[in-house]
C-alpha cells in the first residue's frame, strides 16, 4: 500500500472574512431599521438577505479557523469537512428566511401599506455600494465552498439592493406600492437559487461524490496510460474539503520492482493535471491467467 499527500496552506486571505462580516452585519442592521421606519418590505427582505450573508461569512470564518486545526487520533483528517457542514446549516437557515419573507410579501400584496419611496431609494443606493465592496473583499480571498457560497449570496444581495432601489424609485414617482412586495418576492427567488446550489454542493460533498471538474473515467484512463500499468480499478475520488480532493485506487502493474517509479509518475500526474494531492494507491501484480486468452493485455480503466 502506498500513500502520499500534500497540504494546502492559504491563510493569508483569512482576514478578509471578519472584515466582510463586520461590514455586512453593520449595514444589515441599518437597512432593517430603515425598512421598518419607511414601511418597506423590500428593504426588510434585503436586510434579511444580508443577515444570511453575515451568517455565511461567520460560518466561513469559523470553518476556516477550524479547518486549520491539526488532526487527532479520533479525527485523522482533522476538521476540514466542517466547512461543508457549516454550508449545509447555512442553507437551512436561508430557507427559513425565504419562507418568512415570502409570507410577508404575499400578506403585503393583500393588505397594502404606505411606503416612503425616498427613504427606500437612499438606503438601497448605500446598500448597493456596501455589497460591491464586500463582493470585492470576498473575490480577493481564498476559494472554499463557504467563501464561494458567501460571495454568491453577496452577489445575489447586490441584485436585491438593485430591486430595493427599483422599488423605491417606482413608489416615489408612481405611488404604486405593490412594487415593494413584488420585488421582495424577486429577492426571495434570488436567495432560493443560491441556497439550492449551496445545499446541492454540500450534500454532494457529504455523500463523497466526485468533486466538480473531475470525472472518474477520465482520471482512470489517464492513470492507466502511464507506462508499466496494465489497468486501474476500484477507483474512488472524493472531497476532503473545498480545496482538497482525495483518491484511492488499485493499480495493476507488470513488474512490482517498477512500482516506485510508477508511483512517482502517478503522483505527478494527479497533482499536475487534476490537483489531487492526497492519494492512496495499492499495486497489484499482473496475472495473465486472469485475462481472456484472446484479449491483449493493454492499459485500461475498469470503472
Amino acid at each position: 500500500m502506498a500513500h502520499d499527500h500534500a497540504h494546502d496552506h492559504h491563510h493569508g486571505h483569512a482576514a478578509y472574512l471578519p472584515l466582510a462580516l463586520a461590514v455586512t452585519l453593520l449595514y444589515a442592521g441599518v437597512e432593517a431599521g430603515a425598512g421598518w421606519w419607511a414601511g418597506s418590505l423590500a428593504l426588510l427582505s434585503d436586510a434579511g438577505h444580508m443577515l444570511t450573508d453575515a451568517l455565511a461569512l461567520a460560518l466561513a470564518a469559523a470553518a476556516a479557523w477550524a479547518a486549520r486545526r491539526p488532526p487527532t487520533h479520533r479525527l485523522s483528517f482533522g476538521l476540514q469537512r466542517i466547512e461543508i457542514l457549516a454550508a449545509l446549516g447555512n442553507a437551512g437557515f436561508m430557507l427559513a428566511v425565504i419562507l418568512g419573507i415570502a409570507w410577508s410579501a404575499l400578506d403585503r400584496l393583500l393588505h397594502p401599506v404606505p411606503v416612503q419611496g425616498m427613504v427606500v431609494t437612499a438606503v438601497a443606493v448605500v446598500g448597493l455600494l456596501v455589497n460591491v465592496g464586500v463582493a470585492w473583499l470576498l473575490a480577493h480571498g481564498e476559494e472554499t465552498l463557504n467563501t464561494r457560497a458567501a460571495l454568491l449570496h453577496v452577489l445575489g444581495d447586490l441584485l436585491g439592493s438593485v430591486a430595493a432601489l427599483a422599488s423605491g424609485l417606482v413608489i416615489q414617482f408612481t405611488g404604486w406600492t405593490p412594487a415593494d412586495p413584488l420585488l421582495s418576492l424577486f429577492i426571495c427567488a434570488l436567495i432560493l437559487a443560491s441556497t439550492l446550489r449551496l445545499a446541492r454542493e454540500a450534500v454532494h460533498a457529504l455523500l463523497e461524490g466526485v468533486p466538480p471538474g473531475l470525472t472518474l473515467p477520465e482520471v482512470g484512463r489517464r492513470m492507466a496510460s502511464i507506462d508499466g500499468i496494465v489497468s486501474v480499478h476500484d477507483l474512488h475520488i472524493w472531497s476532503l474539503s473545498s480545496r482538497r480532493a482525495a483518491l484511492s485506487a488499485h493499480v495493476v502493474v507488470r513488474d512490482l520492482e517498477a512500482w516506485p517509479r510508477i508511483l512517482a509518475d502517478l503522483m505527478e500526474l494527479l497533482n499536475a493535471d487534476f490537483e489531487i494531492g492526497h492519494a492512496t494507491l495499492q499495486p497489484e501484480l499482473f496475472q495473465p491467467a486472469l485475462y481472456a486468452i484472446d484479449e491483449p493485455a493493454k492499459p485500461r480503466f475498469q470503472g
